[in-house]
C-alpha cells in the first residue's frame, strides 16, 4: 500500500512538471481546441485553449512505470497498448489543429485501428498469460474459460473503454478526475492480487492524471485531447485485462458506462422517433449543463459518483 501511494506521489509531481512545460510549447505551436458549434454555447469561450495535453499524461505514465522496476512482458504490453491508442488520438488531434476545425480521423478509421490493437492484446493474453483465455468472475470468485469468445470479448472491452473515456472528456477536469480514482482502485486491486507490474502501472496512471488535473480543472488551462482520452481508455482496459479483472471495469468505471450509454440512447431514440431526444444534450454531462447546473458542479457530482462506484467495487473484491 505504501509503495502504491509513494508511486502516485512521484507520478503526480512528474506529471505536474511535465504539463507545466508542455503548455507554453502547445501555445507557441498554436495547438488549440476548436469547439463544436452544436455543443453548449457556454463552451465557445474555451476556443483557443491548448489541447493535446495528453502527451504529458502518457509521457509521465511511461517514464514512471519504467522507472519503478518490476518490468515484465505484462508491463510492456500495457505500455504498448497505451501508446498505440495515444497514437490514434494524437493523429486525430493533429489533423484537427492542422486543418483548424473539429473533425479529425474518420470514425471508421479509428474503429479499425482500435480493433486491430485490441485484437493484438487478445492474442498476447491467450498465448502468453498464465490464465490464457480464462476470465475472473468477481461475484463467484472463479475463473471461467471463454474459449474462442475471449477474443471478441477483449476487443469489445478495449474499444468500449477507449471510446467511453473519450466521450467522458467533455468538461474541465471530468475525465482526469474520474480516471485517477479508477486507476487508484485498480492499483489497490493489483496490490491485493500481488500483481507488481499492474500496481506500478496503475499508480503511474493515477499520478499522471492527478498532476495533469492541476492544470485541467475549471477553468482549464489545457485539454488532454483525444491523445489523452484514447490513451487513458486503452490503459485502463489493458490493465484490467492483464490482471484478469475485466468485470470490475463497468462497476468502478460506471461513469464511463453512463456517458457512452447516454450517447447510444440519444442517437437511437433520435433515429427511431424522427428527431426527438431523451436528453437535452448528450453525452449526459452536457444534459446537466443544459438543465442549468454549473460546469464545475457537474464535474464534482461525477467525481462523487466515481468515488462511490470505486468504493462499491472495492467492497465486492473485499479490499
Amino acid at each position: 500500500m505504501f509503495d502504491l501511494i509513494f508511486l502516485v506521489a512521484i507520478a503526480t509531481a512528474a506529471s505536474a512538471v511535465l504539463t507545466s512545460v508542455e503548455i507554453p510549447i502547445l501555445q507557441n505551436k498554436q495547438f488549440q481546441q476548436f469547439i463544436r458549434e452544436e455543443g453548449p454555447q457556454s463552451h465557445l469561450s474555451k476556443a483557443g485553449t491548448p489541447t493535446m495535453g495528453g502527451i504529458a499524461i502518457v509521457g509521465t505514465l511511461v517514464f514512471i512505470t519504467l522507472a519503478s522496476g518490476s518490468i515484465t512482458t505484462d508491463t510492456i504490453a500495457m505500455l504498448v497498448v497505451t501508446l498505440l491508442f495515444a497514437a490514434i488520438g494524437f493523429f486525430d488531434d493533429y489533423i484537427k489543429v492542422a486543418k483548424k476545425h473539429n473533425l479529425g480521423l474518420r470514425a471508421w478509421q479509428k474503429l479499425v485501428l482500435q480493433i486491430l490493437f485490441a485484437g493484438a492484446l487478445a492474442v498476447y493474453m491467450a498465448m502468453f498469460s498464465e490464465y490464457g483465455t480464462e476470465v475472473w468472475i468477481p461475484f463467484i470468485d472463479k475463473y471461467v474459460d471463454f474459449g474462442a469468445l475471449y477474443f471478441p470479448f477483449v476487443i469489445f472491452v478495449v474499444v468500449a473503454m477507449a471510446n467511453a473515456v473519450n466521450l467522458t472528456d467533455g468538461l474541465d477536469g471530468l475525465s482526469s478526475g474520474v480516471t485517477l480514482q479508477v486507476a487508484f482502485f485498480f492499483g489497490l486491486v493489483a496490490v491485493s492480487f500481488g500483481h507488481a507490474s499492474g500496481m506500478n502501472f496503475c499508480a503511474a496512471l493515477c499520478g499522471a492524471c492527478l498532476g495533469f488535473l492541476f492544470f485541467n480543472k475549471f477553468p482549464a488551462k489545457l485539454f488532454m485531447g483525444d491523445t489523452g482520452s484514447m490513451a487513458l481508455g486503452g490503459a485502463l482496459a489493458a490493465a484490467a485485462i492483464i490482471m484478469k479483472v475485466e468485470f470490475l471495469l463497468p462497476i468502478a468505471g460506471l461513469v464511463y458506462v453512463m456517458e457512452a450509454l447516454s450517447v447510444i440512447i440519444q442517437v437511437g431514440y433520435f433515429k427511431l422517433t424522427g428527431g426527438k431526444r431523451i436528453f437535452k444534450m448528450a453525452p449526459i454531462h452536457h444534459h446537466f449543463e443544459e438543465c442549468g447546473m454549473k460546469e464545475q458542479h457537474v464535474v464534482i457530482m461525477f467525481w462523487i459518483v466515481a468515488l462511490i462506484c470505486c468504493t462499491i467495487a472495492a467492497l465486492i473484491v473485499g479490499l
